[in-house]
């Protein structure tokens, strides 16, 4: 494998071990037209790292308000029909709110009684700002979730309350879809319509082809392969599922996931015999991409393989899909089919590696701010 692209020297950061090292949240700003008037005059430029979003509890009553967030969001949820909003508000929300919140009790980070994936995404941030502390302390960096919080509008403000003219927005998902990239750069614009002075924007576009990016993907997943015990005899890179309907309607999800997928067998120098595309996380009856994860994990057993490794090319922090539906749900179909050994592999989360690429992304956007 040739060394990884050269990139300008940084501080050192600490890596990730088992998991990430607990932060202390940002404050939001308060909500006030005076704070704005009072903001400070000096420019400053802000960088908001943005994800999907979780629960504030793992309870029943806060994974319903999330879900209704996340459920009725028409970029995820095209169909805005009178049934569909019965059967959401009738059937599902009651149902899946009680049902899910198991498997948000099975990963809850109980020491910061959030999820995971807020522990890290905060993490991320702070590490990130620890990189970026050479260029000065006009580089402000935050973090924000699309549902739930901390929510997207008030870490703008508060990036706007500490005089940034200038904000990145870096939306974490490599592979662009308009239920995950665009429904955070809405919500973006809809607060900014909201105000009277604006700020120059930029946004991170999708890293799925980025080389540094499968650089860092095949160096960690390469890395966690020696540290097992058994050697897979098949590696399944998995995706979030999309209807197929959103790809027919023009969204590039499904074809940059295969663009990452084709470039990752590349670097590995692996066959698509043994380096897999599977789409995860089906909802409702619609035809979703294919082929199905759960559906792969059960052929597979069945066809003799009793060593594998799963690996989430298209999350950048791990979090309920990939601690429960595929190292739980998944290694279990995998298991009662004939299957022995299911290793799920880590996402790039907070870990050196990983926060050198994001850095390295960030780097590459703020060309003539910095």
């Amino acid at each position: 494998m040739s060394d990884l692209p050269p990139i300008v020297e940084a501080p050192p950061i600490e890596p990730s071990s088992t998991g990430p090292s607990p932060v202390v949240a940002p404050q939001p700003a308060a909500n006030t037209e005076a704070q704005q008037a009072t903001a400070p005059a000096a420019s400053s430029i802000g960088i908001l790292l943005i994800n999907l979003g979780t629960p504030e509890a793992a309870e029943p009553k806060a994974l319903r308000r999330y879900l209704k967030e996340f459920l009725t969001d028409t970029r995820v949820i095209e169909n805005n029909s009178l049934l569909w909003k019965f059967v959401l508000n009738g059937i599902i929300l009651p149902l899946r709110s009680r049902r899910k919140v198991r498997d948000y009790k099975a990963i809850w980070n109980n020491e910061q009684d959030e999820s995971p994936l807020k522990t890290i995404t905060r993490s991320q941030a702070e590490k990130l700002a620890g990189i970026l502390e050479p260029l000065g302390k006009h580089v402000v960096v935050d973090w924000a979730m699309r549902y739930a919080g901390p929510s997207i509008a008030s870490r703008l403000e508060a990036l706007m309350a500490r005089g940034c003219d200038r904000i990145l927005v870096m939306p974490l998902y490599p592979q662009y879809a308009a239920p995950t990239t665009a429904t955070a750069c809405d919500e973006v614009f809809r607060y900014l319509l909201q105000q009277r002075r604006q700020p120059a924007l930029r946004f991170l576009p999708a890293y799925y082809d980025d080389p540094y990016y499968i650089e860092v993907l095949a160096s960690s997943l390469q890395a966690e392969l020696k540290a097992l015990s058994f050697t897979p005899e098949v590696i399944v890179a998995s995706y979030h599922g999309m209807p197929e309907a959103y790809v027919r309607k023009g969204d590039p999800y499904e074809q940059q996931c295969v663009r990452t997928t084709e470039l990752l067998r590349a670097q590995l120098k692996l066959d698509d015999s043994k380096l897999l595309m599977t789409y995860q996380s089906r909802f409702g009856r619609a035809r979703w991409l294919k082929p199905y994860t759960i559906a792969t994990m059960k052929t597979l057993a069945k066809k003799g393989v009793k060593n594998i490794a799963v690996i989430t090319p298209g999350f950048s922090a791990d979090c309920l899909e990939t601690l429960e539906e595929i190292a739980v749900e998944n290694a279990r179909v995998f298991k009662r089919f004939g299957g022995e050994n299911f290793a799920a592999i880590p996402c790039l989360n907070d870990s050196e590696a990983g926060m050198l690429m994001i850095w390295q992304l960030a780097m590459r956007e703020l060309k003539g701010w910095i």
